[in-house]
Parts: C-alpha cells; sequence; structure tokens
C-alpha cells in the first residue's frame, strides 16, 4: 500500500514545488511590471510639477554683437501693436520712420545709377516677464510700380496687403537697445529677447528700389500667420 501511494505523493510534491516556481516567477514579473510602470510614470511626468521656475539664461559672456550698439532713449513712434505666436511669445511692434539710401545697413554694394535701398525703423519689444525668441515680425513693402524691371519678378505680393504693395528680399538688424536694454542672450543655441527689453530694428530692402520712392511710400505689415491668425497683414502705422 505505501508503494503504491508513494508516486502519488511525489507527484503532488511536484506539482506543489513547480507553482512555487510558477507563484515566484509571477511575483517577480509583476514586481518588474510594477517598476515598469512607475518608470514610466517618473519618465512622463511634467517637469514643472516641482513647481520651480525654470533657471532664466545667463547674460554672461553671451557674446552678442548687440551689447556694442549704443543705448537711445526711446524714440517717438506711432501706436503699438501687440502680438502672441503659437508658443505664447508675446512681442509689441511700433514703427519709427522709413526712408531710402545707398548703404542703410552700413558697408554694402553700392545699387546701380537710377536706384537705391528701402529701409524702415521699428521698435521691438518683449512684453513678458520671461525670455522670448529673438524674431523680426515686420516685413518691408513698397509699391510694385517702384520696383526696377530686374527685381519685379522678386518682389512678393502677400495675403491681406493691397495689391499695389510687394515685398522684396530684406534683412533686419538691431540698430540699437532702448533705455539701456540687455542684449539678446544665447539660450542652447537660439537668440532670445529679455524678459522687457526693447530694441530699435531696421529692416532694409536686399534689391533695389527706384531712386523716385520716397519714405510715404513705404509702408510696415505684420502678415506671417505665426502673427496674425486671420489672413490678413497688419500695418504698423508711422507717427
Amino acid at each position: 500500500m505505501s508503494y503504491d501511494r508513494q508516486p502519488y505523493r511525489t507527484h503532488r510534491r511536484r506539482r506543489k514545488a513547480r507553482a512555487g516556481r510558477l507563484g515566484l516567477a509571477g511575483a517577480l514579473t509583476g514586481a518588474v511590471g510594477i517598476a515598469a510602470v512607475a518608470a514610466a510614470i517618473v519618465v512622463i511626468r511634467p517637469s514643472g510639477d516641482s513647481g520651480e521656475e525654470p533657471a532664466r539664461p545667463s547674460l554672461t559672456g553671451q557674446g552678442s554683437t548687440v551689447a556694442k550698439e549704443p543705448s537711445v532713449p526711446a524714440p517717438r513712434t506711432g501706436p503699438p501693436i501687440n502680438f502672441t505666436t503659437p508658443e505664447g511669445y508675446g512681442y509689441s511692434l511700433a514703427a519709427v520712420k522709413a526712408g531710402t539710401g545707398p548703404r542703410p545697413l552700413g558697408p554694402t554694394k553700392a545699387p546701380p545709377s537710377g536706384t537705391t535701398y528701402a529701409y524702415a525703423d521699428y521698435v521691438l519689444t518683449n512684453n513678458q516677464r520671461r525670455p522670448v525668441l529673438l524674431d523680426y515680425p515686420a516685413d518691408l513693402f513698397m509699391p510694385k510700380a517702384q520696383v526696377p524691371s530686374s527685381a519685379q519678378a522678386r518682389c512678393m505680393p502677400q495675403v491681406g496687403i493691397p495689391d499695389d504693395m510687394c515685398t522684396l528680399p530684406n534683412n533686419s538688424r538691431i540698430r540699437a537697445r532702448v533705455d539701456g536694454s540687455e542684449p539678446p542672450v544665447d539660450e542652447d543655441g537660439t537668440m532670445m529677447i529679455p524678459a522687457g527689453a526693447s530694441y530699435v530694428v531696421r529692416i532694409a530692402s536686399e534689391l533695389p528700389v527706384k531712386e523716385g520712392v520716397s519714405a510715404d511710400d513705404l509702408r510696415l505689415f505684420v502678415w506671417n500667420a505665426r502673427y496674425t491668425s486671420d489672413r490678413k497683414g497688419i500695418e504698423l502705422a508711422f507717427p
């Protein structure tokens, strides 16, 4: 009898041992799964949960050439207009003046005889309490009739701008810091405007216009969809 029952007890012990091993494996698997879930929660948790403000970029050693630009009193401007990008960057823009000249941005190739370059100045302000991307929202427009035939194909109309106006390829540059504003800072390779800083920006055409163009012919518009969502150009009025 004892011999007949021994295999049964051995088989039962084997089942218990196998069940124990399976239970241990399941427990380990469960523990690993819980750890993985916990790790996933840590990874996807927003960094702002700590309640700490992100570190502001340092001005030390920023090396921007803008730091060498003069500080000037706030110039007389037209009405300022505020703009906000989808990323939440806020800017205030106000037109200062427009004009023409052979070298509006310093030493450049002289324009052909009978032509000149167009330019306009405006004040660009970061109206937020944090740094914002250094960008140049305004574009310079001139009457298409005042563009030489050699540059007509490069003078582009834009949606929401009067049909007789177009914009040539252009460059924008900070000409001065307003009321001692801090220069732009380099934040991981991206230039940012410090909180509250204001600059006088000059935008100038890369291609010449006819010499007869007057300051009254030139206009500043903000038309890019990043700044105006209704596909309508917003004019910056001169004082």
